[in-house]
């Protein structure tokens, strides 16, 4: 007879995914500005500890909350930013006397916009050769930014409270664009500026036109041939002066 077998011990219920970005009615913000262990659309993971040295050297206030990541468009303030064992929680406040912010706190009431994102630079990571997965040890926090797509899609605001974070690909990309704007915004500045004229004597031609690419033509092609006939003459004279002598 076989002995009955024993109970399965039930298995642990998986953590609960954070709470989407929250908003309180003073107008305060709650959620995950990133989760530890968790792969995001460009394939980096944020190891525990990564926030660690840059929350004690720059502080809340060098940590500023933006909307889009776009720093010209700070919306409120960070009041507590703390790592556990899920990942970065953030709360803060948006500032509703900023016109983006009074638009923020609509849109979160609403439900149509709850994403957090972080904006960072790699300190120290290390990619998997095998799944290419590259493992966040250290970052510098620049700012956390209110965001519609987050590229990790728990980082998300539970109250109007929540932060998401930027991937290195896009940030390469935004730079990208903007040196390709500088680029061409110089060489329209330079199409655009009028040619320095060349000035031979009394005559001021520019190369701008036609016109004035032929009057500059012109005045340097007749400036030769003077040139080439007053020294015919000088020779010729000279000549003349020679045969009187020997005559």
């Amino acid at each position: 007879m076989l002995a009955p077998s024993p109970a399965l011990a039930p298995l642990p219920s998986p953590a609960p995914l954070p709470a989407r970005l929250s908003l309180a009615e003073d107008g305060s913000i709650d959620g995950y500005a990133s989760l530890f262990g968790e792969i995001d659309q460009a394939r980096d993971m944020v190891m525990p500890g990564a926030f660690t040295q840059t929350l004690k050297q720059r502080g809340l206030r060098k940590i500023p909350m933006l909307f889009q990541h776009d720093p010209a468009e700070p919306v409120g303030v960070w009041l507590e930013l703390a790592e556990d064992l899920r990942g970065l929680r953030a709360r803060g406040r948006l500032i509703p006397d900023v016109a983006r912010g009074r638009e923020l706190l609509a849109l979160l009431r609403a439900g149509a916009i709850d994403g957090l994102s972080i904006g960072y630079r790699t300190v120290r990571g290390q990619i998997d050769p095998r799944t290419r997965v590259r493992r966040l040890y250290q970052v510098d926090l620049w700012e956390i930014s209110i965001v519609t797509f987050p590229l990790l899609n728990g980082a998300r605001i539970a109250t109007v409270k929540h932060t998401p974070r930027p991937s290195p690909q896009r940030a390469a990309a935004e730079a990208a664009w903007r040196r390709v704007r500088d680029a061409t915004t110089h060489s329209d500045d330079a199409a655009e500026a009028p040619a320095s004229p060349i000035r031979r004597g009394r005559i001021a031609a520019t190369l701008s036109t036609r016109a004035g690419r032929k009057q500059a033509l012109a005045s340097i092609t007749g400036g030769v041939r003077l040139g080439l006939s007053t020294r015919a003459a000088g020779s010729a004279q000279r000549a003349d002066v020679g045969e009187e002598a020997s005559s």
